[in-house]
């Protein structure tokens, strides 16, 4: 009796001792998840992350324009010539490489010619695309460039296609680079002598929609025209043509890249393009119903899958353009990224304003690290939109103005542009809600044109931080130091009250001989400046 109590007891000590082995493994098992290595050789640099993929877009259409950039004049906001001094200063951070306007769907109801002149010339309209709010004109050709000089940007002007003709959009880009001609006499006596250049010229936009409709043969027809007698005068720079590409959400769209790249590829010598536009959205459907604030984690994780799908577009797109354009003469341009939900309560649902979380920082970071690594051929992008409109980087309230989440994402990673792209190998984990498994973390480095070696890291995870593992191929580390941008939840905002809720702060690493350590946070964006 007493030997088959010894046996019993033997057996129940064994469990015990079993189960808290198997425990100890699970544990190890999700403190290995919380770990991730990331391998980087400095001396493999690809190509170039082109700086424009860092530009902006500004439409009419809302508070974008008119109270965010412009006030007049007269106003009692700070502003030179009319224009907002706060967020001038405030974009001069960003490094802006280049701006998008006037559109966006406006742009082909906009009319060059209603925006020029003495204020008794401009003409007066309803912007029939955006609330039917009316459209002053107040803020045309010459207020856009000066804009663009106090922050030290380029043009990418869109055409109007859709409404306009060739001869409109032929005169105002004569109007823009002429020297010598009655157009660029006309420019100078509304107050501008030398030429401006036109880094972009985007011929038409969305005219599968909103800018046509055209089916794609339609359009080529009509790009051919455009493109054939618009000239670039201003023979020190000279414009890159931009066709209209499809849209990931509307399937009209689809077939654009295949017919534009063939039509491409049996051009005459007449007309050219150098870039193909691509517009992708973070929406989780349409109309847009996932709120900007106030939502949970699988909304979260909804939103970051949505936008994580941009690398399969791009990398769709590149494989019929690479089959026309094998030499990539041809680059890809998002000029129109980010996130849209349901528009915010009380206002009117045309001029599409929406408050701007952490989640928007994470959602950006990840479509820079995209991007970035289709540096090969994605030589341009553009937020939609710069201020008060979707995913802005700066909001304005009378003579109030804030930071977004957004905007010190984009602050963060002025060191990537015209940076050498390093390749990294790492293994990102797995983050999952519901249904949805998304990768935990997301990478990306480069040489930066200071010599420095600079890491984005990005947790999605909300949950929980992740230590990160630097290796840099036997490369002694001389310094590291960086800062991060995390907030106690997702959707955390910056306000008017308490604008600096979610501000980038410094971050703690740990650098020995060619290992660097550090934690991040859940939901966060961390930029590291290496030393070697």
């Amino acid at each position: 009796m007493n030997q088959f109590f010894n046996l019993k007891s033997f057996f129940a000590f064994a469990s015990i001792v079993a189960l808290a082995m198997l425990l100890s493994m699970c544990a190890e098992k999700v403190q290995d998840n919380s770990k991730v290595s990331i391998a980087i050789n400095p001396a493999h640099t690809g190509p170039e992350i082109n700086r424009h993929i860092f530009g902006h877009f500004a439409e009419h259409l809302g508070f974008g324009i008119y109270g965010g950039i412009w006030v007049g004049p007269d106003s009692e906001i700070p502003n030179t010539r009319g224009i907002r001094n706060d967020v001038v200063e405030a974009l001069k951070a960003l490094k802006v490489p280049n701006v998008r306007w006037p559109g966006g769907c406006f742009a082909d109801q906009y009319h060059w010619r209603e925006g020029i002149g003495t204020p008794e010339e401009r003409k007066s309209r309803i912007n029939v695309s955006w609330g039917g709010a009316p459209e002053p004109n107040t803020f045309g050709t010459h207020e856009f460039f000066d804009f663009l000089e106090q922050i030290g940007s380029e043009a990418f002007i869109s055409a109007n296609v859709g409404s306009g003709t060739v001869k409109d959009a032929a005169d105002w880009l004569e109007y823009l680079t002429a020297t010598g001609s009655s157009l660029a006499m006309e420019r100078a006596r509304n107050g501008r002598i030398e030429p401006w250049n036109v880094a972009f010229w985007g011929i038409g936009n969305e005219v599968w929609g909103c800018g046509g409709p055209f089916t794609a043969q339609e359009y080529i027809t009509e790009l051919k025209k455009f493109a054939t007698f618009s000239t670039n005068y201003n023979a020190n720079l000279n414009s890159q043509f931009v066709a209209v590409g499809p849209d990931s959400f509307d399937e009209y769209s689809f077939g654009y890249t295949e017919a534009i790249m063939e039509a491409w590829a049996n051009k005459t010598w007449t007309w050219d393009i150098q870039g193909l536009s691509l517009h992708k959205y973070t929406r989780g459907g349409w109309p847009p119903v996932i709120p900007a604030t106030g939502f949970g984690e699988l909304e979260y994780a909804t939103v970051i899958k949505e936008t994580l799908g941009m690398d399969q577009f791009i990398v769709e797109n590149k494989a019929i353009m690479d089959k026309y354009d094998p030499e990539k003469k041809v680059s890809i341009l998002v000029d129109e990224w980010g996130a849209w939900y349901a528009p915010t309560e009380g206002t009117n649902p045309g001029f599409l304003q929406q408050q701007n979380s952490q989640r928007d920082a994470i959602i950006a970071a990840l479509n820079f690290n995209i991007f970035a690594r289709h540096a090969d051929r994605v030589h341009g992008a553009n937020i939609a939109q710069m201020i008060n409109v979707l995913q802005a980087v700066i909001l304005t309230e009378n003579e109030k103005m804030l930071l977004t989440p957004t905007y010190h994402a984009f602050r963060m990673y002025v060191p990537f542009q015209s940076a050498e792209l390093i390749p990294v190998n790492f293994d990102a984990g797995i983050y999952k809600e519901g249904n949805l498994i998304l990768p935990r973390v997301d990478a990306i480095a480069a040489k930066g044109k200071d010599g420095n070696i600079y890491v984005a890291i990005t947790n999605i995870d909300p949950k929980n931080t992740t230590s990160i593992n630097l290796s840099f191929n036997g490369q002694t580390i001389l310094s590291v130091d960086g800062e991060t941008l995390y907030a106690s939840s997702v959707d955390a905002i910056n306000t008017f009250d308490n604008p600096d809720n979610v501000s980038p702060k410094a971050i703690e690493a740990s650098a020995a001989e060619s290992n660097i350590s550090v934690t991040v946070q859940p939901q966060s964006v961390t930029v590291l400046k290496v030393n070697l």
